[in-house]
């Protein structure tokens, strides 16, 4: 009997990869609920909620599983003159899972931390963008993004806007 009242407690424990796959299901969750893009034709689309700051989402491709998308604001950096802040995403229909896979104009992850980087460091980079994701996505819908707010570009007048 006093074997088994010495015996250590063990609590399951999430890893990072358990943590970033939990993080790709959520951040699902949440761009479906708001714009369900695996129905959406490939093309550009704005979504606009009267506060100066519309919101692109751009279906670059569609595939049977998979939907390839941007999500950027009508703003441009002044340095490259490309939409910012930009994150290019992957959604995965069959899994449920959305990544984050880079998060800048030529910011890929190669970029970011080099090409053969220690798979800690790599996961590491994809927590903190797709943490970031997350993050976004509940501001977004915070602010009455969705589907509702969502029509083709070419309908809805949007400022671009320079970055100071």
């Amino acid at each position: 009997m006093n074997s088994l009242a010495r015996r250590p407690v063990r609590i399951p424990t999430l890893s990072r990869l358990g943590w970033l796959m939990a993080l790709y299901n959520e951040n699902h969750g949440r761009l479906a609920t708001m714009f369900a893009p695996a129905g959406l034709e490939p093309g550009c689309f704005v979504s606009s909620v009267g506060d100066g700051l519309d919101l692109r989402v751009e279906v670059l491709e569609q595939h049977r599983y998979t939907t390839e998308l941007r999500l950027t604001y009508a703003m441009h950096d002044p340095v490259t003159g490309q939409p910012d802040p930009s994150a290019y995403l992957r959604q995965y229909h069959d899994a449920h899972q959305v990544e984050a896979t880079h998060c800048y104009i030529g910011r890929r992850w190669q970029d970011v931390i080099g090409m053969y980087p220690p798979p800690a460091e790599l996961v590491g980079h994809r927590l903190r963008m797709n943490t970031f994701l997350g993050k976004w996505l509940q501001y977004l819908s915070e602010r009455g993004h969705g589907l509702a707010t969502l029509a083709p570009a070419g309908k809805i007048r949007t400022g671009i806007k320079k970055i100071a």
